[in-house]
């Protein structure tokens, strides 16, 4: 048995009975002659997969939601059409109901809760309409110019919980008008004009400079969908209505601020809104003094444009905490997954491993999808937590060469790349890509801190360590492995008490950490303490060997290996069996 997540259209035909009781020759034969003519060539046409078909219905596998959709539009449209010159006793007419969900293959056919639900909601469904999951309805809202009509939850026979529900409206245009708009659900975020509350001419250029770097600095962020500066400044002087403005312009999240002058010093507040429940969920306030006007406007977009990607990631996971994960588009896969991913457990890994592959498959040229496949499976490559190493290497590199391919300007590809480049000694390519992530995304987490790895890499870890703990700054709620390569930074620049601090932040150690710490106290001379690291390693890794575990550093120049390889066995590796 195989199982997977899919698509699934259940259809059938209304008054079945009632039809074949009155002419039982003449309606098979028009059944028939809609299949061949219509439904089986739009099936085939979107990609889907009949599964099943009974006398007056059928299951259909899709792949892809919005292939599930389109193919559904285009067959009630097409029969209503069909029917327009047909008295109303004799019409052939459909019920479909879609939703997306996880299915069981088995000897070519398909069973479980997926399968149940399309064909439950199938039967509540409009004579000639379409019914759809949440689920569904989601992932279509941001791609198809579809009406969607919100049902409610609904109880469904055999089916424990409630299942919200939505009607497809198609009355407008006809399907191949039917335009796909993103195509993923990325959270969408308006930066209004920051009112100028000084009376000062002067304020007001500043205001609008904040405001538009603001807007520059946000877009560099390829989760977020952000609206234009024509767009928001329309808004400029008005009082705004926020549900209104969220409205007009499609926008999930709202930023809003003001700029103020104070003497010699120039106060700017700014706070982020969900717009679908007027909630504030996060705001600061920023107080410099007045020497440098365009130097305080750069210092405080920086700060801002740093903070807020990471405030809405945290409010869409707080979100996807209460949503299940078969209502997950593809962006909320990536969101998830990248929890998991820094979390560092190879159950977690795996657990990531599921939820991008999914990624990939709801959005195929879902360009981050693919970055972050490639970042979760090097994740596994780099702890041996995969069986087949080439064969994961593999796939890490076809994903990034498929990110890549996509979207040569989203700075976690090249920041991925980066990371790759490092695990094969390729230092100089490396530190292109770190330098092209850089620049797309300079107040990025990950990207600023990598730098500081690289940097101890290349041998210059006095800068490393400022690199790192910038990015410690740029994200307060950082993963906790930021302290491993701080701690490794430090130690690579002989600071080996700062270094034992920073892995003491650590709630666990893997043999890795362990070993960089046990190197610090073999050079600090504290024996006790080394042999209490060797014996955490012995018990995670029975297997650990100092000449494997060195040929897994990256250092560019020797010096900086023979460093680590003394420190090993001033701490008593030798006696490590």
């Amino acid at each position: 048995m195989e199982q997977r997540l899919a698509a699934i259209l259940a259809a059938d035909m209304a008054g079945y009975s009632r039809l074949m009781e009155a002419d039982e020759s003449g309606t098979l034969a028009r059944l028939r002659t809609h299949r061949i003519e219509l439904v089986d060539p739009a099936i085939a046409k979107n990609k889907g997969r009949i599964i099943k078909t009974t006398g007056d219905g059928m299951l259909v596998e899709f792949q892809s939601v919005t292939d599930a959709v389109k193919c559904a539009v285009e067959i009630q449209q097409r029969m209503k059409r069909r029917n327009s010159d047909v008295p109303q006793e004799r019409r052939i007419e459909f019920r479909i109901g879609i939703n997306l969900g996880d299915i069981i293959f088995d000897d070519e056919d398909i069973f479980g809760d997926g399968v149940n639900i399309a064909s439950r909601i199938e039967q509540l469904a409009d004579v000639g309409g379409i019914c759809v999951t949440a689920a569904v309805a989601t992932q279509i809202a941001d791609r198809l110019e579809i009406a969607l009509e919100d049902l409610g939850e609904k109880t469904l026979k055999n089916i424990s919980r409630p299942v919200r529900l939505y009607r497809i409206g198609f009355d407008g245009p006809a399907l191949p008008e039917i335009e796909e708009k993103r195509s993923i659900s990325k959270p969408s975020i308006v930066v209004l004009p920051f009112n100028n509350m000084s009376g000062d001419p002067e304020q007001e250029f500043f205001a609008d400079g904040l405001t538009e770097d603001i807007i520059t600095e946000l877009s560099r962020h390829h989760e977020l969908f952000v609206i234009s500066r024509n767009s928001s400044f329309v808004y400029k002087n008005r009082a705004v209505n926020v549900r209104e403005v969220a409205e007009k312009l499609g926008a999930q999240y709202l930023v809003e601020g003001s700029v103020r002058k104070i003497g010699d010093r120039v106060r700017v507040t700014v706070q982020l809104i969900d717009t679908t429940n007027d909630a504030h969920i996060w705001a600061d306030r920023y107080d410099r003094k007045l020497d440098d006007i365009f130097a305080i406007q750069d210092e405080v977009t920086a700060a801002i444009a740093a903070t807020l990607p990471g405030r809405v990631e945290a409010a869409q996971r707080d979100q996807l905490a209460r949503a299940k994960p078969a209502n997950m588009a593809a962006y909320e896969c990536v969101l998830a997954a990248k929890v998991l991913h820094h979390r560092s457990t190879i159950a977690d890994n795996e657990r990531a491993q599921t939820l991008i592959e999914r990624a990939v498959a709801l959005d195929p040229d879902y360009a981050h999808a693919h970055a972050w496949r490639a970042c979760i499976l090097g994740q596994a490559w780099v702890h041996n937590w995969c069986e087949d190493k080439d064969a994961v290497w593999n796939d890490v590199v076809a994903a990034l060469d498929r990110a890549l391919a996509l979207d040569d300007n989203d700075a976690d590809v090249h920041r991925i790349l980066a990371a790759v480049n490092v695990n094969s000694n390729e230092l100089t390519t490396a530190r292109y890509h770190q330098e092209r992530a850089l620049a797309l995304n300079p107040n990025y987490d990950l990207v600023v801190v990598q730098q500081g790895e690289l940097l101890t890499w290349l041998g210059r870890p006095e800068e490393g360590i400022e690199w790192i703990r910038k990015a410690m700054q740029l994200n307060p709620h950082h993963p906790e492995r930021f302290w491993s390569h701080l701690g490794k930074a430090h130690f690579a620049a002989r600071q080996y008490g700062e270094a034992i601090e920073a892995f003491m932040h650590l709630s666990t150690m893997d043999p890795v950490q362990r070993a960089f710490a046990a190197a610090c106290y073999g050079w600090l001379g504290d024996e006790i303490a080394a042999a209490a690291h060797l014996g955490k390693i012995r018990t995670l890794d029975p297997q650990f060997d100092l000449d494997s575990f060195i040929a897994t550093l990256h250092y560019a120049q020797e010096s900086d290996v023979q460093h680590v390889r003394e420190g090993l066995l001033k701490a008593g590796i030798a006696h490590l069996s």
